[in-house]
């Protein structure tokens, strides 16, 4: 997780953080996560040292964004926008999830609630319907409980550590 502890938060956020190291640990082939708050902003993320091994599995290929988890939560938040706009458009409805399959790995965008997304980005040989469905399980047991009050923990809580780190 991004945050090394949860010490001091709330017992759902305390679940939800636990629910996401369960997603990134069980899961073969994920590789990093992002919870996006409907406004583009990163309320949860992986650990990119939390799946060293998988990235060493994959040594050469390109292993995931360059930079912070605010780089997956940026693309997450970009193509969910996107496909937003484009089923409006198109008059098909809400969005439940999109998928891109690419060379070297695949990204995958789930609605949470509220505009919230879940933004997984797997290795090439991740298997697609495994990982959208451990995404589903996430959504149905996270999305009930990101309320306006956890969504603003969560963002105090990144935004302490993000200040904590730069001193």
């Amino acid at each position: 997780m991004t945050a090394p502890s949860t010490f001091g938060l709330s017992s759902e956020a305390r679940n939800l953080h636990w629910l996401l190291t369960n997603l990134v640990e069980e899961v073969p082939g994920i590789l990093s996560v992002a919870v996006v708050s409907s406004d583009g902003l990163l309320l949860l993320s992986s650990d990119p040292g939390r799946n060293e091994a998988a990235r060493q599995a994959s040594e050469g290929r390109p292993t995931g964004p360059r930079g912070s988890a605010a780089d997956l939560a940026t693309v997450v938040s970009g193509i969910g926008s996107l496909t937003v706009g484009a089923a409006r458009l198109l008059e098909f409805g809400g969005v439940k999830h999109t998928m891109v399959a690419m060379d070297e790995g695949s990204l995958f965008v789930m609605s949470i609630s509220d505009g919230s997304l879940l933004g997984v980005h797997g290795s090439a040989d991740c298997d697609m319907s495994v990982v959208a469905y451990h995404m589903a399980l996430f959504v149905g047991r996270a999305g009930h409980v990101l309320t306006p009050e956890l969504r603003s923990e969560l963002r105090k809580s990144l935004e302490t550590e993000t200040t904590g780190s730069a001193r």
